[in-house]
This record gives C-alpha cells, structure tokens and sequence, in this order.
C-alpha cells in the first residue's frame, strides 16, 4: 500500500510540474512580441529570414540605440542596393543578424559535446548568413543590370530617334519589358518623376539608390546631357556601344579564366578516380605476384 501512495504521489507531483511548466511556457510566449502585420514583399525573402522577422520587435530597444548609428547606415545602404528597402527596414535585418547569431551560438553549444566539428560549422553558418545572403542579393541585382542595360539603351536610342520624348519612351519601354531589376528601379525612378518629384533629382537618387558602376555612368551622361543641352539619341547610342563593349569585354575574360577555374575540379574530382580505375588492377595484379 505504501509503494502505491507513493507512485500516486510521483506521479501527481510530475503532472503538476508539467503542468506548471507549461503555463510558464505560455506565459513566456505571451510576453514575446510579435509583429502580426508583415509587408507583401516580405515573401520574396529567404525562409531563415522570415522566420526570425516577427520576433524582431523584441530587440527594437537594442538596435535603436545610439550605438548601432553607423551600422544602421551602412545596412541602410546595402538593403536599398539589394531592393529590399520596402520589404526590411535596417533595424529589422540588424535585429534578425543578431537573432540567427544566437541560434547559431546555440546550436555550437548543443552539439559541440557530440560533434564539435558539425557545430561550429553549423553555428558559423547561421551567424555569417544574413550579410551573405545580402551581399550575394546585391551581386546578383548588379550583374543583372549590367546584363540587361545594352538592351534598353537601344531601345530609348531607337525610340528618341524616332521622335519620343526620354520619358515617353522609357515608359512605353518598361511597359513591354519583362519585369527585372533594371526595370524595378527604372520604375521607380519614373513615379516618382510622376509624382512631381525633379528629373535630375530622381535620377540622381537612382545613382545613389543602386551603385551599380556602369548604370551610373549612363545616368551621369544623360543629366550632363540634359544641362549641356546636348542631343540624348546620340548619348545613348554611345553609352550602348561602350557598354556592349564591355560586357564583350568581359565574356571573354571569363573565357579565357574557364580554364584555370576548371582545373582544381579536375585535379580532386576527376584525376583521383581515374587514377585508381587504371592503376587499381595493375596494383593489385603486382601484390599478387610479390605475395606469391
């Protein structure tokens, strides 16, 4: 009868101290802040940063301070460089670089004593990979727009020549295209002009908006243009054939890099196995003779 009681016992004190560990649990997430209202463009961001992105309200009196200033302005600059600028703000992707930080500390923690190796790595990964994600999010943008800007010079050139107006022309341009990054930020850059905003200050908040070298150039060219008074077709038509020049240019120093890239794959990949598929039987064939 005693060992009854007490299993009666256990067992009452363990559902209590479940039960209570429960109601702290709820208690903890009634306290986490959440934010319920995200942005559509949220859906183009990755599946680690949306994660953590309504749990950032939690961190707002940290990432406000005055201690994040400067790196609040340079985030600011990478975000608008990457096209996010109305999917993020700063203090949000500052808030989930420190939060995927302290997943990836925890989960080195949690497996350092099974393997240490798996997580390090892990955790490196998880701190290092928002700025990445970033960086690699701007690279992508301006090569695209280095890829598709020939192309719409041509066209303005064609449709000035023609007779359009510069803006007429984009806008029947942006119209027709496929939509892109250039044609994202072309957008943009003309409601805003539509929006009573200054040519020439539109276009120069473009400049500063993506820093793409090339597409600057070309933007540098047509507001000289405009104050020189100088024909735009023939600024166009000029800016185009350098730009085809360059990307040219620069297919064919990929080319010829082709081969030395391809070489260390070659080397560890492909020489170890064909090496043992031709010396495998002609080694095993000499261990048999030197045994016998």
């Amino acid at each position: 009868m005693g060992t009854g009681y007490l299993t009666i016992l256990a067992s009452l004190s363990s559902g209590i101290a479940a039960g209570c560990c429960f109601l702290a649990f709820i208690g903890f997430m009634e306290k986490v802040q959440l934010e319920k209202q995200l942005k559509a463009d949220v859906k183009s961001l990755p599946m680690l940063i949306k994660l953590f992105m309504p749990l950032t309200p939690n961190l707002n009196f940290m990432v406000k301070s005055q201690a994040f200033d400067v790196m609040r302005g340079k985030v600011e600059e990478l975000i608008l460089m990457a096209g996010f600028d109305e999917a993020i703000s700063p203090n949000q992707f500052i808030a989930v670089r420190m939060l995927s930080s302290l997943l990836g500390i925890g989960f080195a923690v949690l497996f350092f004593s099974v393997n240490p190796a798996m997580g390090i790595l892990l955790g490196l990964l998880l701190v290092a990979y928002p700025s990445l994600w970033l960086k690699s999010t701007i690279k992508k943008r301006h090569l695209e727009i280095l890829k598709a800007l020939p192309n719409v010079l041509d066209l303005l050139t064609l449709s000035v020549e023609a007779g359009k107006d510069f803006l007429t022309a984009l806008r029947e341009i942006l119209t027709r295209r496929k939509e892109d990054a250039l044609g994202e930020e072309l957008r943009r850059t003309l409601q805003e002009i539509q929006l009573g905003k200054q040519r020439q200050k539109a276009l120069k908040e473009l400049i500063q908006r993506v820093r793409q070298p090339d597409l600057t150039s070309v933007i540098n060219a047509i507001i000289q243009a405009e104050e020189l008074g100088v024909s735009i077709a023939q600024l166009l038509r000029i800016q185009g054939d350098q730009l085809r020049g360059k990307r040219f240019s620069r297919a064919e120093k990929l080319a010829n890099e082709a081969p030395v890239k391809i070489l260390i794959p070659v080397v560890m990949f492909i020489f170890p196995p064909v090496f043992i598929i031709l010396m495998g039987p002609i080694l095993i064939q000499a261990m048999k003779t030197l045994i016998k």
